[in-house]
């Protein structure tokens, strides 16, 4: 198991891409970032500051960016689109394990989808815990490899993604 400094070392963003693309990952981790010319991810930036302009003030704390917390120790994460659900619930629950990790506890976690108007509940419980250790093993294994790995059969994701052109063009 590595150590606690060695399980918090990640970011939010690396959690979500490990379970969108392993690929998306390493070259995100590489410092080959795509991000700053992808329209969808402008677009998404637009959407965090323009929903919940009241509440909202990002908050970093070391390696994660929460995007705005109220009382009752319920922190929030702003999405566009569920259609990466799975992803944006563990990005979550890496943000209440990292905290954890600090010695915060009791909090809880709500993703916010402002254009569909969802909100969904996520909790770390011990299952999850454990399930997000294993993936953080999983992800370092990723990162420190000399190449990045096979790119992905082409899906409708891959379409979208910032680092298209890197694996198809």
């Amino acid at each position: 198991m590595a150590s606690l400094a060695g399980r918090l070392a990640y970011t939010g963003t690396q959690v979500n891409y490990f379970l969108v693309c392993p690929r998306k990952l390493w070259l995100f981790s590489h410092d080959l970032t795509m991000e700053d010319s992808s329209e969808l991810v402008e677009l998404g930036r637009l959407i965090h500051e323009t929903s919940y302009a009241r509440r909202r003030k990002e908050i970093r704390i070391g390696r994660i960016v929460i995007d705005f917390a109220e009382a009752g120790g319920v922190i929030h994460e702003v999405k566009k689109s569920n259609r990466l659900e799975e992803a944006h619930r563990y990005q979550l629950l890496y943000y209440l394990y990292y905290l954890k990790g600090w010695g915060v506890s009791g909090l809880r976690g709500e993703l916010n989808y402002p254009k569909l108007r969802q909100r969904v509940a996520v909790e770390l419980t011990p299952a999850e815990e454990q399930k997000l250790e294993a993936m953080l093993g999983q992800m370092e294994a990723v990162i420190v490899r000399t190449e990045p790995p096979g790119r992905l059969e082409k899906n409708s994701i891959c379409k979208k993604c910032s680092y298209y052109e890197l694996c198809y063009v």
